[in-house]
């Protein structure tokens, strides 16, 4: 009886030779012939398997190397991408930075073009100080401007106005402010104020008003700040106030002061009630030649010209009084500030010393326990 026998396939051969499954061996041949076959067929079968598994390991190998190649230029790519964003930014930055210092390059040239044709007016003016005060009015603005030479080092008027801080301690000084408080730890900075009467009042009756604090530039030879308000009082928006300034020499300060607001249809009929009613007869600084009459600027422009004239002074005040002890530093400006805006009794006189001074003292014990709260 012959026995029948075989052995699997080549396509049964799994890709890993330890693996390779075969079916057990026929037993032996009873010819020595065909046993020879057999130990050839499945030395055979061995071989087919190794180089079956040779040719999966090595493809797997090729295949995986493919892939660590292209994952190491994608890789490349992105890195090469995010250089080159990197240096994009890098590039903008330095751009705006250059942009920025060349700005304000340009803005300090023409702010000591602007002293230099002043030179005549600031040494010889109405005012017995180097100040020239000016306005202007549109259909729906108005704004008024101090150009002042100050007896200060730039220095210390820079370091007075890089921050909102100091502000407050400057426009406290108005007889309209009842309150203000600034936050320097916001961005951007924000002056909450309170702006009321000319005489004492309680806070929840003055009107509301948050100033948005910018520094627009500040170098050595130059610095540019703003108070932005969207609305102000008696119906105005767009309510600023502009700050510039360059060192002179002799350890002076060159400065320019930009007060302004506009207004609508409501906004100019609260505005002309004012003028007609408690602003009856205030004048401003400007004269105006009507024919062979000379008279004072009056109503839209007469306003703005007195708040930027209290607004100027208060920056003068605010400034003498850093030479003082601190504890004195407030009295002495409070003072200052009444004392310059009784130079110019026809257009700034509204209350007597005392009450000025009695007034503001509790507005200003009120403020502090406000913000102690």
């Amino acid at each position: 009886m012959k026995l029948k026998w075989q052995w699997s396939p080549l396509s049964e051969c799994p890709k890993k030779l330890d693996h390779c499954t075969r079916r057990p061996s026929p037993p032996p041949s009873p010819r020595g012939r065909g046993s020879e076959i057999e130990k050839l067929s499945l030395s055979q079968t061995a071989n087919a398997c190794r180089t079956k598994d040779h040719l999966a390991i090595t493809g797997s190998a090729r295949w995986q190397t493919a892939r660590m190649n292209q994952i190491r230029r994608s890789a490349l790519k992105k890195s090469l991408y995010g250089l080159l964003a990197l240096a994009l930014l890098i590039a903008v930055d330095v751009a705006a930075g250059q942009s920025q210092e060349l700005a304000s390059e340009q803005s300090a040239a023409a702010l000591l073009k602007k002293h230099e044709v002043l030179t005549a007016q600031l040494a010889h003016n109405p005012y017995r100080r180097p100040l020239v005060l000016d306005s202007s009015e549109t259909r729906n603005s108005v704004n008024g401007n101090a150009y002042a030479v100050l007896d200060s080092p730039f220095s210390t008027f820079s370091a007075t106005f890089k921050s909102p801080n100091h502000w407050c301690d400057v426009l406290f000084l108005h007889l309209n402010t009842k309150y203000c408080r600034a936050s320097a730890d916001t961005s951007p900075g924000k002056l909450k104020m309170r702006i009321g009467k000319k005489t004492a009042q309680e806070l929840h009756d003055a009107f509301a008003l948050e100033f948005t604090y910018q520094l627009a530039a500040a170098s050595p030879s130059y610095i540019a700040a703003q108070l932005n308000a969207p609305e102000g009082p008696l119906g105005t928006t767009n309510y600023r106030i502009e700050l510039q300034a360059v060192p002179l020499g002799e350890g002076k300060t060159f400065m320019h002061l930009r007060y302004s607001y506009g207004y609508g249809m409501a906004g100019r009929l609260a505005m002309q009630g004012y003028l007609a009613t408690v602003g009856s007869g205030k004048i401003g600084f400007t004269q105006i030649n009507d024919g062979q009459k000379s008279r004072y600027v009056g109503g839209m422009r007469g306003a703005v010209e007195r708040n930027t004239m209290r607004y100027y002074l208060a920056i003068e005040a605010f400034l003498a009084s850093l030479g003082q002890p601190a504890t004195q530093q407030l009295s002495m400006r409070l003072r200052y500030w009444f004392d310059a805006t009784e130079e110019y009794p026809q257009q700034l006189h509204e209350v007597d010393r005392d009450s000025y001074l009695s007034m503001k003292k509790a507005e200003y014990q009120r403020q502090k326990s406000s913000l102690s709260e």
